[in-house]
C-alpha cells in the first residue's frame, strides 16, 4: 500500500510538489512565528527567573514588564527588612538603536548582584574599575546585538538621542537578553523617561524558609505592590499572550489556504484516476482499502509539507537572526514543541482535507468508473445560461472552481478585513485628536512606538511661551491588565483644568476635580458591574468612580480617565507626557508653528493634528506588517491557483488537442488558459470582498469585542483586493498556459 501511495504521488510530480510547497509555507509560518513568540516569552522568563533572586516585587497587573513602575525610594524601606540578604532594582524598556526600532534596554545599579549573570566575553564589566574611570555613559552590548549591529568594544552606540560607549560584550544564553544592552540604572531612567522609577526589585533571601514571612510583611506594608516568585511574574506578562494570539491568526490563515489547495489536489487526483479506481474495485478492493489509499496520499503530502515547512522555518529564523534583533530572534528560540505543533496541525489538515476526496473515491461503483472516459469527456455536461467559453469551462469543473475561489476569497478577504480594521483604529485616533480642538500635536521624536513617547513638561512650558501659541495640554496614554474585566483597561490621563479634557463627555456623575478620582467608560462600567461612588483598582492603586462618560471612539469606553498626575505616577513618568495638544491663537499659523517647534525643540516631533495619526511610527510598523502578511498570503494563494490551472490543463489535454487540430494557434490557447485564470482570480476577489464584510461582522459579535471594531472601507482597499486577486490569477496561470501551448495535437489526442 505504501509503495503504491508513493508511486501515485510521484506520477504527478508537479502537482505533488506544488501541494507540498503550499502546505510547507503555512508550516513555515507556524514554526518561525512561534519561535518569535516563544522566544519573547522565554526571554522574560529567563530575565526574571535567571536573576538568582528568590522573590520579585513589581507593579501588579502591568500589561508588560516595561510598563511596570515602582518608586525607587521604596528600596530604602525594603532593604532593612530582616529576611532580605540582597536587593537590586531593575528597569526594562525599549528604545530605537541605529535602525533597530525595538531594542531591549536593561538598567541596573552598578552594585547589583544580578549583573553576575552577564558573562563578559570582551571588554570590561559595568561595575569594574576600568569602566568607572571612563568618561561618558558606559554600555554592555549583548553578543547577538553586537553581531547584527556590527559593533565592538570601544565603539559608540546611539539609543534614541543618547550616545553610549560600549565597554563590554556580554552573553547570558538567553536570545532576548543577548539582543539588548545593559546600562546603568540612572542612565536607563533618563533614556526611558522614568526618573526615579524602576520596573521591579529582585530580592535574595537569607534563608528560603523566610519566603512566606517576607511575602506577608511586604503585602501588609505595601498593599499596592505585587510580590511573588520569578516564574509567577513571567507568566503574568499579557503582551506575550497577545503576541502569541497574533502569531496563530497569521499562521492559521496560511495553513488553511494551503489545506484548501491540498484538498483540491486530492479531489482532482480522484477524478483523474476514476478508471484506475474502477479497476481496483473490480479486482476486489473494498471501499475501506480505497479510502485508506486516498487518505494515505493526503497524509503523506501533508507530512511532506510539514518537513519542508520546518526546514523553511528554520532557514527564515536563521536569515532574520542575521538581519535583525527584533524580540531576540535566534535559532536558540526554536524548540521541539514548535515542530510538534506544526506536525499536529498538518496531520489534522491531512485528515480533514483528504476526507471528502477519499469518501468520493470509495463511493465509485466499478462499472461506472470503468466507463469514465478521462479528460472530462465522460462527465455530464453542465452549462450556464450565460457567459462564453471561459465561464463555461470554470462551471464545468464547479468543485475545483469553488475550492479555488474559497482559497482566493480567504486570502483577499483576510487582507481586506485586517486593513479596514487597522484604518478604523487610526480613524478613531484622528477622532480623538481632533476632539481636542487643537491645531498641532506633539510626540517624542525618534521613538519606534507612540507608547514609548515621553515629553518633558519643561519643554511643553517653553512651547506654551511661544507668542503664536494659546495653550498646551499634555496627556498620558497607557493600558493595564484587569483580570476582573477579562482583559486590559485603557488609561488616559488629563489635567482637569486644561482644554483637552473637555472632549470627554460625562453623561452621569461629575467631571474630574482632583487626584484619585476616575471617569469610567460606559461599556467598562457595564462589564465590571460598578456604579458611581464605587472604587476601582488599577495596578494596585485605588480610584473612586465619580462619573461615567460615553465616546464616539469605541475603544475609549473600555477604560477610564484619571488626572494627569495620577497617570504619571501610575506609569512612573513623573513630569512627562505621552503626547500633547497645542492650541494656536490663530489657526492659520499652525503650519509655520509646526516647522518652528521641530527646529527649536529637536527632542519633540510636531505635526498638524489632521496628519498626526498618519505620521505615527505605529502606522509605519503596521503598514510593514500588513505588506508582509499580504506577500505571504499571495504566495500561498498563488501556488493554489497555479496548481488548479495546471490540473485543468492536464484534465483538458485531449480538449486542447482537438482545438489545436481544428487550427487554434498557440497564442489563442495561451489566451484561453490565461483568461480562465484571470476570471478565476477576479471572481475570487469579489468573493473575498463579501467574505471581508462577513468576517468583520462575525468578529464584532465575539465576546469582549461587541461591535467595538470600527472599519474604514476606502476605495484603495477594494483596489488592493482586486489587484491581489488579479495577481493571483495571472501568476497562477502563466506556467499552465505556457504548458498548454507546448502540447502537440497528436500527442494530446492520444492522452488518456
Amino acid at each position: 500500500m505504501i509503495r503504491m501511495i508513493v508511486k501515485n504521488l510521484m506520477r504527478r510530480k508537479g502537482r505533488t510538489i506544488l501541494t507540498v510547497l503550499g502546505i510547507g509555507i503555512g508550516v513555515a509560518a507556524i514554526v518561525s512565528l512561534s519561535a518569535l513568540a516563544d522566544g519573547f516569552q522565554m526571554g522574560y522568563t529567563a530575565l526574571i527567573s535567571g536573576s538568582k533572586a528568590d522573590l520579585v516585587v513589581s507593579q501588579p497587573n502591568s500589561f508588560d514588564l516595561s510598563m511596570s513602575s515602582i518608586d525607587e525610594a521604596l528600596l530604602t524601606e525594603l532593604a532593612p527588612m530582616p529576611e532580605i540578604e540582597q536587593i537590586s532594582a531593575m528597569i526594562q524598556g525599549y528604545s530605537e538603536a541605529e535602525g533597530q526600532p525595538f531594542f531591549f534596554v536593561f538598567g541596573f545599579p552598578e552594585d547589583s548582584f544580578v549583573l553576575s549573570r552577564y558573562i563578559i566575553k570582551k571588554g570590561a564589566a559595568l561595575n569594574s574599575a576600568a569602566t568607572q574611570s571612563l568618561r561618558g555613559r558606559p554600555l554592555l552590548l549583548g553578543t547577538a546585538a553586537a553581531e547584527v549591529l556590527n559593533k565592538s568594544v570601544g565603539e559608540t552606540l546611539r539609543l534614541g538621542a543618547t550616545v553610549f560607549r560600549i565597554v563590554g560584550i556580554y552573553e547570558t544564553g538567553d536570545a532576548m537578553e543577548d539582543a539588548g544592552a545593559v546600562i546603568l540604572l540612572k542612565d536607563a531612567q533618563e533614556l526611558l523617561g522614568k526618573p526615579r522609577q524602576v520596573s521591579l526589585f529582585y530580592i535574595k533571601l537569607k534563608d528560603p524558609e523566610l519566603r512566606e514571612r517576607l511575602i506577608q510583611r511586604v503585602q501588609r506594608r505595601f498593599p499596592d505592590l505585587s510580590i511573588g516568585g520569578a516564574n509567577e511574574l513571567a507568566e503574568q506578562t499579557s503582551l506575550a499572550d497577545f503576541f502569541q494570539g497574533y502569531v496563530w491568526v497569521i499562521s492559521s490563515l496560511a495553513v488553511v489556504i494551503g489545506g484548501v489547495g491540498m484538498m483540491n489536489s486530492q479531489l482532482m487526483s480522484v477524478f483523474e484516476r476514476t478508471r484506475e479506481i474502477g479497476v481496483l474495485r473490480a479486482i476486489g478492493w473494498r471501499k475501506s482499502r480505497i479510502l485508506g489509499l486516498v487518505f494515505g496520499e493526503a497524509l503523506l503530502v501533508c507530512l511532506g509539507g510539514g518537513v519542508l515547512g520546518s526546514l523553511i522555518g528554520v532557514f527564515l529564523i536563521y536569515v532574520l537572526s542575521s538581519m535583525t534583533i527584533f524580540f531576540g530572534v535566534s535559532l536558540s528560540t526554536l524548540r521541539p514543541q514548535q515542530f510538534l505543533t506544526a506536525f499536529a496541525v498538518v496531520i489534522v489538515l491531512g485528515f480533514t482535507g483528504g476526507l471528502y476526496p477519499a469518501w468520493r473515491a470509495a463511493q465509485l461503483q466499478p462499472i461506472e468508473a470503468l466507463r469514465y472516459e478521462g479528460g472530462g469527456s465522460g462527465s455530464k455536461i453542465r452549462r450556464l445560461p450565460f457567459g462564453g467559453l471561459t465561464l463555461q469551462s470554470l462551471w464545468q469543473r464547479s468543485t475545483r472552481t469553488a475550492l479555488t475561489l474559497f482559497a482566493i476569497a480567504l486570502t483577499v478577504g483576510g487582507i481586506m478585513a485586517m486593513e479596514a480594521v487597522i484604518r478604523g483604529a487610526f480613524k478613531e485616533m484622528d477622532t480623538m485628536i481632533l476632539g481636542t480642538n487643537a491645531e498641532v500635536m506633539l510626540r517624542q521624536a525618534n521613538v519606534s512606538d507612540t507608547s514609548f513617547s515621553a515629553i518633558d513638561e519643561q519643554i511643553l512650558g517653553k512651547i506654551a511661551a511661544l507668542p503664536e501659541v494659546q495653550a498646551v495640554s499634555g496627556l498620558i496614554f497607557t493600558a493595564v491588565t484587569m483580570p476582573e474585566a477579562g482583559g486590559f483597561f485603557i488609561v488616559q490621563g488629563y489635567a482637569p483644568n486644561e482644554f483637552s479634557i473637555q472632549r470627554i463627555k460625562v453623561v452621569e456623575g461629575q467631571p474630574l476635580q482632583t487626584n484619585h478620582q476616575i471617569l469610567v467608560g460606559r461599556m467598562m462600567m457595564e462589564t465590571l458591574g460598578k456604579k458611581i461612588g464605587d472604587t476601582i483598582e488599577l495596578s494596585g492603586v485605588r480610584f473612586r468612580i465619580v462619573g461615567i462618560y460615553e465616546s464616539k471612539v469605541s475603544w475609549e469606553e473600555l477604560g477610564g480617565v484619571i488626572t494627569l498626575r495620577d497617570a504619571q505616577s501610575l506609569t512612573g513618568r513623573m513630569r512627562k507626557v505621552t503626547m500633547a495638544a497645542v492650541k494656536m491663537r490663530n489657526p492659520r499659523d499652525a503650519a509655520s508653528a509646526v516647522e518652528k517647534i521641530n527646529r527649536l525643540f529637536p527632542d519633540v516631533h510636531a505635526t498638524l493634528s489632521t496628519e498626526f495619526s498618519s505620521q505615527m511610527p505605529d502606522r509605519q510598523s503596521t503598514d510593514v506588517m500588513l505588506n508582509a502578511i499580504s506577500f505571504l498570503a499571495i504566495f500561498v494563494g498563488g501556488i493554489g491557483v497555479l496548481n488548479t490551472m495546471l490540473m485543468s490543463v492536464f484534465e483538458r489535454t485531449r480538449e486542447i488537442g482537438v482545438l489545436r487540430a481544428l487550427g487554434w494557434r498557440r497564442r489563442r490557447v495561451l489566451g484561453m488558459i490565461l483568461k480562465e485564470a484571470l476570471v478565476l482570480g477576479l471572481l475570487g476577489g469579489l468573493a473575498g470582498i463579501l467574505f471581508a464584510f462577513v468576517l468583520v461582522f462575525v468578529l464584532n459579535q465575539a465576546p469582549m469585542v461587541g461591535g467595538l471594531l470600527t472599519t474604514v472601507w476606502e476605495w484603495d482597499i477594494f483596489a488592493r483586493a482586486i489587484g491581489v486577486a488579479t495577481s493571483l490569477g495571472i501568476l497562477g496561470g502563466l506556467y499552465p498556459s505556457y504548458r498548454a501551448t507546448r502540447l502537440q495535437p497528436m500527442e494530446a489526442l492520444r492522452y488518456e
